[in-house]
């Protein structure tokens, strides 16, 4: 992923987490999605929202995949995570996205130290990711 894209990439994740509504574990979680159609690039955001039935929360990440897709993107160049503390995505998360790719940069930031960034592929997140192919 180009390291041009990567600073605005991390900055709409932390702008979105303020949307995040988490009155339950109070961990606010904001995503951004560089994806592409072939002819062009577009960044979505996510944020994590819960529910009284926690099975039924969603993930930021998973937030910002659906927004992409809604939009008719299907390649994702990179996604951006931003929690405090730092943290990667969920297991839910990782199958779900290693579906778009298993090559997709993910980087990890906290918004308390923005420059203090963790990278992964989908394929280091989830070394056994499947496809129904």
């Amino acid at each position: 992923m180009d390291e041009n894209l990567l600073r605005p990439l991390i900055d709409a994740a932390i702008q979105i987490r303020q949307h995040a509504y988490a009155p339950y574990s109070k961990f606010h979680v904001g995503a951004a999605i560089l994806a592409s159609d072939g002819t062009a690039q577009q960044t979505f955001t996510g944020c994590n929202v819960e529910n009284a039935s926690y099975g039924l929360a969603i993930c930021a990440e998973r937030a910002a995949a659906c927004a992409a897709v809604a939009a008719g993107f299907r390649t994702f160049l990179g996604v951006a995570v931003a929690a405090s503390p730092l943290a990667s995505p969920c297991g839910a998360c990782r199958q779900f996205l290693f579906e778009f790719g298993d090559d997709i940069v993910i980087i990890g930031v906290d918004p308390e130290q923005p420059d203090a960034l963790k990278r992964w592929t989908t394929a280091g997140l989830l070394p056994e990711g499947f496809r129904l192919e």
